[in-house]
């Protein structure tokens, strides 16, 4: 089973995927729904159920959660939280909260070095986000392996 990652914009949702041994992210693509709360649901579970289609299946969707650097939430937060409500009522997947907090600034710094245009880079920010976002659900999740050079044995 694989795990996808959104982050829920007002006006994209960016879309990565995990790969099959839940160690790596990688972006997908951008989702453009004209609105967050019918379109953006619709739009966004027919791409969960085309990637569960595709590849091992989909197990739990990891969104974004929106707050202020001080960790108090915003005006997208309650938005996202109830978005994703619908999501996990609609695909029947576990749905995972994972905060955002300066993704996309990551992810355009990880962007800037490999591609110097700023248009290439804006038009793939939000799935590179999504990755950000899951890459750190990925790192963290418990049960996950310990990497050899955390080993206390060694």
């Amino acid at each position: 089973m694989r795990i996808v990652g959104l982050d829920v914009g007002e006006r994209r949702i960016g879309v990565a995927i995990s790969d099959a041994t839940l160690t790596l992210a990688r972006p997908v693509g951008v989702l453009r729904p004209h609105a967050l709360e019918s379109d953006g649901v619709e739009l966004t579970t027919a791409e969960i159920s085309r990637l569960a289609a595709e590849d091992d299946g989909v197990g739990t969707i990891v969104v974004g959660l929106p707050r202020r650097l001080d960790g108090s939430p915003n005006d997208m937060t309650p938005r996202v939280a109830a978005f994703a409500d619908v999501i996990a009522r609609l695909t029947q997947r576990e749905v995972v909260l994972q905060d955002e907090r300066l993704t996309s600034r990551e992810a355009e710094s990880r962007l800037a070095l490999t591609d110097k245009n700023w248009r290439s880079r804006k038009q793939r920010l939000d799935a590179a986000a999504a990755a950000v976002i899951l890459q750190d659900y990925l790192d963290t999740r418990p049960g996950r392996p310990i990497p050899m050079a955390e080993d206390p044995e060694l």
